[in-house]
């Protein structure tokens, strides 16, 4: 759920709608694909969760505070009239066995020559995931400043099986020239 700080051309609120769609896709390939009325909750359900951290499209700037988590997310959804079988799909990352995945803040330094993100020893299902989130932390460490960086994503293909991570990373082989990323 963190925010990248915009870009020299771009708000904050731009930022935040842009990863709300990018969260989007990830809950799709999390819980298994959305019907149109899951993808209506979930995309109203996490412009709530940021609200509650005082994070809307009105915010003007990131300072002080806080990342919502996903735990906030599912606190949201769960008072959310029809998310019942959401709910119940985002359990096993809450409250279950891949409960410590991804549910703390982010503690990459991403200020290092060189950075390898190894998901070699990752369950099969988790790998989709982990590349999406690792691709999307990525894409927003790359739009804070302006400098010649090299991205090599090995075993691509795992992530060109699923239709939205594979939608992710053309969207970012296509802008990644814009922000000096080959």
């Amino acid at each position: 759920f963190d925010l990248a700080t915009p870009g020299e051309d771009e708000s904050l609120s731009q930022v935040l709608r842009s990863n709300i769609i990018s969260l989007v896709g990830l809950l799709r390939i999390m819980l298994g694909g959305l019907t149109p009325e899951e993808d209506s909750i979930v995309d109203r359900a996490l412009t709530e969760t940021y609200a509650l951290k005082d994070i809307t499209p009105e915010t003007e700037s990131l300072e002080g505070l806080e990342f919502p988590l996903l735990r906030d997310f599912a606190d949201v959804l769960s008072g959310i009239e029809g998310a019942n079988s959401l709910n119940q799909r985002l359990l096993k990352y809450t409250e279950g066995v891949w409960s410590g995945f991804i549910g703390e803040p982010s503690n990459v330094d991403i200020n290092k020559k060189l950075i390898c993100f190894s998901i070699r020893d990752m369950e099969d299902e988790l790998k989709p995931i982990a590349m999406y989130i690792i691709t999307h932390f990525i894409w927003g460490e790359v739009r804070k400043e302006l400098k010649k960086r090299l991205l090599i994503i090995d075993e691509a293909w795992i992530m060109m099986k699923n239709e939205d991570t594979a939608s992710f990373l053309f969207g970012m082989a296509k802008r990644g020239r814009k922000y000096y990323l080959g």
